[in-house]
Order: structure tokens, then C-alpha cells, then sequence
């Protein structure tokens, strides 16, 4: 609905205001927060909850992804601004891995720094530490939608893997990573250590 008043005349023009008559322009002083979806994070859970209530669903928000050629220092530096503690590493469409800050800040590149020519930390690359895809832990999506939440807790106590990546076999187009899990969201959601 256009606003009938005029703006002006002359003669027998008439101009009317194109602005609509209530204005779509947000005029609220009080401060407002950025949305997040990881907000979500915050809702206890029980071990009875559905499993894909402490998936990151890629379908709901988009994976943080790193090049095997970065370097570490840097893919810390990423994690940080992202808010996260793991990232896919990708090799043009594929994922070839998966990096954790724990895997950046732990023994890691000390090894390659013992075992390689290098000298100096920020050398190193995200290839050089990553966890290659055919070691990730990987879940299938069809059983984590029917899962509850002790089962990733069961699965999570059988490892010391800090992530899980979600894989769905779909028909036509292969194998996609759907989501992650992550070790410290779960103890969060529950409110204790597993």
C-alpha cells in the first residue's frame, strides 16, 4: 500500500510518496544479539535424546573447510574466527581429512618438526597433521537418525577421537559428508564427562 498523501503540486501534477505506509525500517533502540546457530548447543540433552539433536547438520550450516596446503598456524587462526575446534580438509570436492585444534596445538607438529627438515612451526601444513580420511571415524547417517545419544557416548568411549563426521549415501550422487559431532559439545549438552 503506497502513502496517499502529496508530496508536492504543481499545477495539476500530483506526486505521491512511493515509501509504503508503514515502513519496513527496524526504528527499536534496545541492543540485539547476532544470531547463532550453534545457540543451540546450549539445550541439555539426556542420553535418551535423539542423536541428531549434537550433529552440526551441513544441511543447516555450512561445513568451515581448509586446503591441505595452509598453514596450521593459520587453520588455528580459522578455527577461532569460525568458533569451532575441527576442520574438513578438502582437495577441490572432495574431503580428504580432518584437522582438530587438538591436532595443532598437541604433539603433532612436534613430530614432523623431529622427523622432517623443517625448523620452524609455522612450516608446517595442514596436510602434514591431519587425520587422512581413511582414519577419520565416520557414522552413517541413515543409523544416527534412528541413534540416541548413548550410542555416541558408547562410540565416543571406544575412542579417543575428539570428532565424528557424518557420512549420507545418497542414490544417485554418491557419498556426502552430512555433519559432525564433536566430543566437547556432547559433554556440554549433557552437563558431564563421559
Amino acid at each position: 500500500m503506497l502513502n496517499a498523501q502529496p508530496r508536492s503540486s504543481e499545477g495539476n501534477v500530483v506526486v505521491f510518496s512511493n515509501r509504503p505506509a508503514s515502513s519496513p525500517l527496524e526504528r527499536s533502540s534496545s541492543a540485539a544479539k547476532l544470531w547463532r546457530p550453534a545457540a543451540a548447543e546450549a539445550r541439555h540433552l539426556s542420553l535418551n535424546d535423539p542423536a541428531p539433536l549434537v550433529v552440526t547438520d551441513f544441511t543447516r550450516e555450512a561445513p568451515v573447510t581448509v586446503t591441505e596446503d595452509r598453514p596450521i598456524d593459520d587453520a588455528l587462526r580459522d578455527m577461532m574466527v569460525a568458533g569451532v575446534r575441527a576442520l574438513l580438509v578438502i582437495h577441490g570436492d572432495l574431503v580428504s581429512g580432518l584437522i582438530t585444534s587438538y591436532d595443532i596445538q598437541g604433539e603433532r607438529p612436534l613430530q614432523i618438526l623431529r622427523a622432517t627438515s623443517y625448523t620452524r612451526h609455522d612450516e608446517i601444513e595442514v596436510g602434514h597433521i591431519m587425520t587422512p580420511w581413511d582414519r577419520v571415524l565416520k557414522v552413517n547417517w541413515s543409523w544416527l537418525n534412528s541413534a540416541r545419544v548413548r550410542e555416541i557416548v558408547e562410540l565416543f568411549r571406544s575412542t579417543d577421537a575428539t570428532h565424528l563426521v557424518i557420512v549420507e549415501n545418497t542414490e544417485h550422487r554418491g557419498a556426502f559428508v552430512r555433519g559432525l559431532i564433536s566430543r566437547a559439545r556432547v559433554i556440554r549438552q549433557l552437563g558431564h564427562s563421559f
